[in-house]
């Protein structure tokens, strides 16, 4: 059983994608509600229109955390996609052999994931986007934050049992 405060910090990324959803969906509503309300309301009165074209922006760097912390967080919790047609009939051994491959692929795939990220992000950090400035090395960064919270999460989860099933996913 871990300890209250690592279940404290592990809270900490499911805690920033929820937050993450909200202002994704409060950037869109925006978006919306300014360019089929206010827009047609503020060219009525003849007065200055509304600024909505960040909302694309950051709702794709919202986007793009939400995906990879997003993913970093299902592997942590065993809910990526498991074929589990034949390995059941192997023996205790084998099945413990496969497990640790598959989660040897996956903190393989994770940190390929990251490496790429980074590059991107020293690649971009000099550019900015056009109506927010910010650099879009913030756009490549959930890559390698994702990346390396995979590999963590598979690391862990490929140390532990190989005997699971569905009802181990949390929901």
């Amino acid at each position: 059983m871990a300890s209250p405060a690592l279940r404290a910090v592990a809270m900490v990324p499911k805690i920033v994608v929820g937050g993450l959803v909200l202002l994704a969906i409060g950037f869109m509503l925006y978006g919306v509600l300014a360019r089929y309300i206010l827009l047609p309301v503020t060219d009525w009165l003849d007065m200055d229109a509304p600024n909505f074209f960040w909302v694309e922006e950051a709702g794709e760097a919202a986007l793009a955390w939400i995906t990879m912390v997003g993913a970093a967080i299902a592997v942590g919790e065993r809910s990526h996609f498991a074929l589990t047609v034949m390995t059941h009939r192997f023996s205790p051994k084998i099945q413990r052999a496969i497990h640790i491959f598959n989660h040897a692929l996956i903190v393989g795939f994770a940190l390929l994931v990251a490496w790429l990220g980074w590059k991107l992000m020293l690649l971009n950090v000099t550019l900015t986007s056009p109506a927010l400035e910010f650099s879009l090395a913030w756009l490549y960064a959930p890559a390698t934050v994702g990346g390396v919270l995979m590999a963590i999460y598979a690391i862990r989860a490929g140390a532990g049992s190989a005997d699971h099933d569905i009802t181990d996913v949390k929901e």
